[in-house]
């Protein structure tokens, strides 16, 4: 038996899209950042940084349907999994790994059970997360009850592994109308929750709760289907300059400020509600319909598409770091945001590091060993 080359190729990028995604991310980092000092939810400096969880949910969902929709004659089910497993779990297990290496040393008040946490259960716990299994709040070791306690931003990811399955299973077999009603169903779930719910935003999803899982499922249905009956639409929006009105767009919609305040909750989920169900839906067609004209935009999009999930799933270990130390010795903001800045940099350093010496060798490497046929 012999083995032949890879019989699934991958496709062409929208180049673009390759670049929001790493527009997005940078966001969410200067995010975390400055949330160290916005006191609450009300007070955020970037406030609405956390809806780039629901922008990638969208891209996810657009990419998925684009390299899979018309090659199931062509894979199996499980071919698809390994694909997406090969594609996200090398960086899963990174995060993990730098959340425990740093983990005794973000111990502060803010992180109340760390001093406490006994070896054998960082190991246990990291050990679980590299199998993106989602602990329960009774195995928290840190005092912020998530799912993936080393490494926070892992639980969009779990979700996203669940679209993925559901894609899979059922949902890649709808007709378009089909997908249009349950895509129409979501968003409904999605407005009932921001618009009539406790909170008045999509905060939340990182724990296994009811509450916590309800909020996450909610952000997860309609932008991630919402992004697959995109696709298959086919309705793009062509204009010039596209890659630089996106980032505006984005960049606009996460830094606007909090909406009604905390006697009108629900003025917030309108914003909020409109900003998922309307406008990401508008930035993903006009990116995707867009075209790059110049060689310098064309490595800015390559980079930060390169580097957006590496970035995404290994910073979040340096804030844990970032805001126990702020917290545990009560760092004014003028001090502490140059380290904040320092961090932005070192995270985007890690992502980089983390991409060329690790994930990209070992996605190549599983790809030859997992994605090809035996003649």
């Amino acid at each position: 038996m012999t083995k032949t080359p890879a019989y699934l190729e991958s496709k062409s990028h929208y180049e673009i899209l390759d670049g929001l995604r790493g527009v997005a991310a940078l966001i969410v980092v200067a995010f975390h950042v400055l949330e160290t000092y916005s006191g609450n939810r009300f007070n955020q400096i970037i406030n609405h940084g956390y809806l780039a969880v629901d922008f990638f949910f969208l891209l996810s969902g657009f990419v998925v349907a684009y390299a899979y929709d018309d090659r199931w004659g062509k894979m199996t089910q499980w071919d698809f999994y390994k694909r997406r497993l090969i594609r996200l779990q090398p960086m899963v297990i990174v995060g993990t790994i730098i959340g425990a290496a740093l983990f005794y040393f973000q111990a502060s008040p803010v992180f109340p059970i760390i001093g406490t946490t006994p070896l054998w259960q960082l190991l246990l716990v990291m050990l679980v997360g590299f199998t993106m299994l989602p602990l329960p709040v009774s195995m928290d070791i840190r005092g912020w009850q998530e799912m993936h306690p080393l490494d926070g931003p892992a639980w969009s990811l779990f979700f996203e592994y669940i679209a993925n399955i559901l894609y899979a299973l059922f949902i890649r077999k709808f007709s378009q109308k089909v997908l249009a009603i349950f895509v129409i169903l979501s968003a409904l779930l999605l407005i009932q929750y921001l618009v009539m719910g406790p909170q008045g935003d999509v905060i939340g999803g990182w724990s296994l709760n009811a509450p916590q899982l309800h909020i996450g499922f909610a952000r997860l249905l309609y932008p991630f289907f919402a992004g697959v009956l995109l696709c298959r639409m086919g309705k793009l929006i062509h204009i010039k300059g596209a890659f630089a009105v996106c980032s505006l767009l984005i960049a606009i919609v996460l830094a606007i400020p909090r909406i009604g305040g905390s006697e009108h909750l629900w003025m917030n989920g309108v914003y909020e509600s409109f900003a998922i169900i309307v406008v990401f839906p508008l930035i993903v067609a006009i990116g995707a319909g867009g075209k790059i004209t110049s060689r310098f935009a064309t490595k800015v999009c390559t980079f930060f598409g390169s580097i957006s999930y590496p970035l995404y799933i290994t910073h979040y270990p340096l804030i844990y770091l970032y805001t126990g130390w702020v917290v545990k010795n009560k760092v004014p903001f003028g001090y502490g945001i140059w380290f904040g800045l320092l961090l932005f940099v070192t995270s985007i350093a890690i992502a980089y590091a983390s991409l060329k010496l690790y994930d990209e060798p070992v996605r190549e490497w599983l790809r030859k060993r997992f994605l090809v046929k035996r003649a």
